[in-house]
């Protein structure tokens, strides 16, 4: 698989199996509005990647997750309560991080699961979202 990101804010995940049979893009997401700045796949998992953006943003995307209508539905009638999923988030979208400026590089720590180490314009960031850890131990489960 290979992951690219363009100026236009958006990115592509293609299969190079595929190449020879014409489109090998296998996602595709627009969640971004700013140029695509970084882009790597997690180290610990092979269906999470990491993308940054000149829009500011550090996002963390799992392309195994899909929306689960029915286990939104039990979730909403267990708390009674009214809870609404944003539909216009994807539902492979896991984190947001937005505290840096003029963002330009990430990587994945290659020995601590789920840390992420971001450079910016402004400084640095060493970032261990706990839903990120979660996830990649539950899929590794």
């Amino acid at each position: 698989m290979l992951a690219s990101g363009s100026d236009d804010g958006t990115f592509s995940i293609r299969d190079l199996r595929l190449l020879k049979e014409g489109d090998a893009v296998v996602a595709h997401f627009d969640y971004h509005k700013h140029p695509i700045t970084s882009i790597e796949w997690s180290p610990h998992e092979a269906s999470t990647l990491a993308v940054t953006s000149s829009g500011n943003q550090l996002t963390v995307w799992d392309l195994l997750l899909e929306r689960d209508e029915e286990e939104e539905a039990e979730f909403k009638a267990k708390t009674k309560e009214q809870v609404n999923a944003p539909s216009d988030l994807p539902p492979q979208l896991l984190f947001v991080h937005q505290g840096q400026k003029d963002l330009k590089e990430l990587h994945w720590h290659s020995q601590i699961p789920g840390m992420i180490i971001s450079t910016a314009a402004d400084g640095y960031n060493i970032l261990m979202p706990s839903n990120i850890e979660t996830a990649l131990s539950a899929n590794n489960a």
